[in-house]
């Protein structure tokens, strides 16, 4: 599925940027506005090995937006770890794989390699907590208020909890080859 070839040809996250359409200003802000507070700056440098993570998204997609520009500023901050993005639907090889609850195209997803580009692991579709809240309590509302709370939860969360959850995605696989 993923080659080194494949994985170089895809863009950059500011590349990704350049041909964002929908919700382009949005993307913008928030790519301006992301940053990592300190300790998960510290985290990502402290991280071992080579890592190549790959964002399936899509430039329509809330959670997209409202993640991925913190996942790019965690691959900025550790130089050991890269990030490059696809469209979802121009690669279904790799969503079909990545399925939520094994039937959802739901994106972002995030991909973990390591340096043979061997998959280690995925993240996505949202972070645990607010894909909780958005399959239980957040169903039991409208459309437009349980998408303007996820954006709140969002705005509060400024992207802390997807980079943790990654971070540990990537610490995890750490351990387990140290074993």
């Amino acid at each position: 599925m993923m080659t080194p070839e494949r994985y170089h040809a895809a863009p950059t996250f500011p590349e990704y940027l350049g041909t964002v359409e929908k919700n382009r200003e949005l993307w913008h802000g928030l790519w301006d506005r992301a940053s990592l507070p300190g300790d998960l700056v510290q985290a990502a440098r402290d991280l071992p090995d080579r890592w190549y993570l790959l964002a399936l998204s899509e430039d329509w997609c809330g959670d997209a937006v409202n993640s991925l520009p913190w996942v790019a500023r965690l691959a900025e901050a550790a130089p050991n770890v890269e990030l490059r993005v696809l469209e979802r639907d121009e690669n279904p090889d790799l969503m079909d794989a990545h399925l939520t609850g094994a039937t959802s195209r739901s994106i972002p997803v995030v991909i973990a390699y390591d340096e043979d580009f061997r998959e280690q692991g995925w993240w996505g579709p949202r972070p645990t907590e607010l894909q909780q809240w958005v399959m239980e309590e957040g169903l039991e509302l409208s459309t437009d208020e349980r998408y303007a709370r996820v954006r709140r939860w969002y705005a509060r969360d400024r992207g802390r909890t997807t980079v943790e959850e990654i971070l540990a995605l990537l610490e995890a696989e750490v351990e387990v080859a140290a074993r």
